[in-house]
């Protein structure tokens, strides 16, 4: 029998990390993901304990997550988490569950530079108000002509979200856009 090894979506066997100046990016392969659908006439549920988040918002309660997708539909995330789907079905039995993680690439872009440094990369990478995208916020949107579901976990802390076919593409673009940006802070912090 042949050994499989499991690679990333980058295709490496560990996390892929770049420091770019003041910015971080990283590859977060161990962030699982089920998709929740309320049947019709359903109550919001609270898996994990966690209060399911209206329509551009995202919660956090320990090792899970979720975000708002659409009208009574949820990304649950966890860390490190293996057959999410399981446990969220075991946790909600009445809904529409479908394991996501597998069809997905998720990728961090932190920074040392604040809540400003990742206002100007937003304002490069995505056609959202970045003042109006505060910690807590998360929406689908396309970047780089690429669908991804964008969440920001802090001031300084940008979630993206993407079909694992295009994780190549997203991680070019975001370490483009970091290069720039961090660019553009030496430039004007230069005497």
């Amino acid at each position: 029998m042949t050994d499989l090894i499991p690679l990333t979506a980058l295709g490496c066997t560990a996390a892929r990390h770049e420091k770019i100046g003041a910015f971080h990016l990283t590859e977060r392969p161990n962030l699982a993901l089920a998709s929740l659908s309320l049947r019709k006439g359903q109550a919001v549920p609270s898996p994990f304990g966690l209060v399911l988040p209206g329509p551009g918002q995202a919660v956090w309660s320990g090792d899970h997550g979720a975000f708002w997708t659409g009208r009574d539909q949820w990304m649950i995330e966890a860390n490190g988490q293996t057959d999410l789907a399981a446990l969220l079905k075991a946790a909600v039995p009445n809904a529409s569950i479908t394991e996501q993680t597998d069809g997905f690439a998720a990728f961090e872009l932190t920074t040392e530079q604040g809540a400003d440094a990742i206002d100007e990369v937003m304002r490069k990478l995505v056609n959202l108000d970045p003042h109006a995208f505060e910690a807590g916020s998360a929406t689908r949107t396309t970047l780089d002509h690429i669908s991804v579901f964008l969440i920001r976990r802090a001031p300084d802390k940008l979630s993206v979200i993407g079909m694992r076919t295009y994780a190549a593409a997203l991680w070019h673009a975001l370490a483009q856009v970091a290069r720039r940006t961090d660019a553009d802070i030496d430039a004007r912090l230069s005497p």
